[in-house]
């Protein structure tokens, strides 16, 4: 299991345009990868699972992956944060 926290910078937290490139990165991948914030964990390779957690600016989340990519999912989701300009 690989995971990794990240703080969301966006003013708009994770509104559906970047989750939506989450959920594209995520979904390259065939590891079971989930997005955790709020004590709620959702599949990030469901959008409305994503859009259901209403992310703000400010919020901690938690990306785990499981799965033979794992490591590879969880890197390739932290650089889709960071060159989204959603978080750090």
């Amino acid at each position: 299991m690989a995971e990794k926290t990240f703080t969301i910078t966006d003013e708009t937290g994770i509104h559906a345009r970047p989750a939506t490139v989450l959920v594209q990165t995520a979904s390259k991948f065939s590891s079971d990868v989930t997005l955790d914030y709020n004590g709620k964990s959702v599949n990030l390779k469901s959008i409305m699972g994503v859009m259901s957690l209403g992310i703000p600016k400010g919020a901690s989340v938690k990306i785990a992956a499981e799965g033979a990519d794992a490591d590879e999912a969880v890197a390739a989701l932290g650089e889709t944060i960071k060159s989204q300009g959603l978080g750090e």
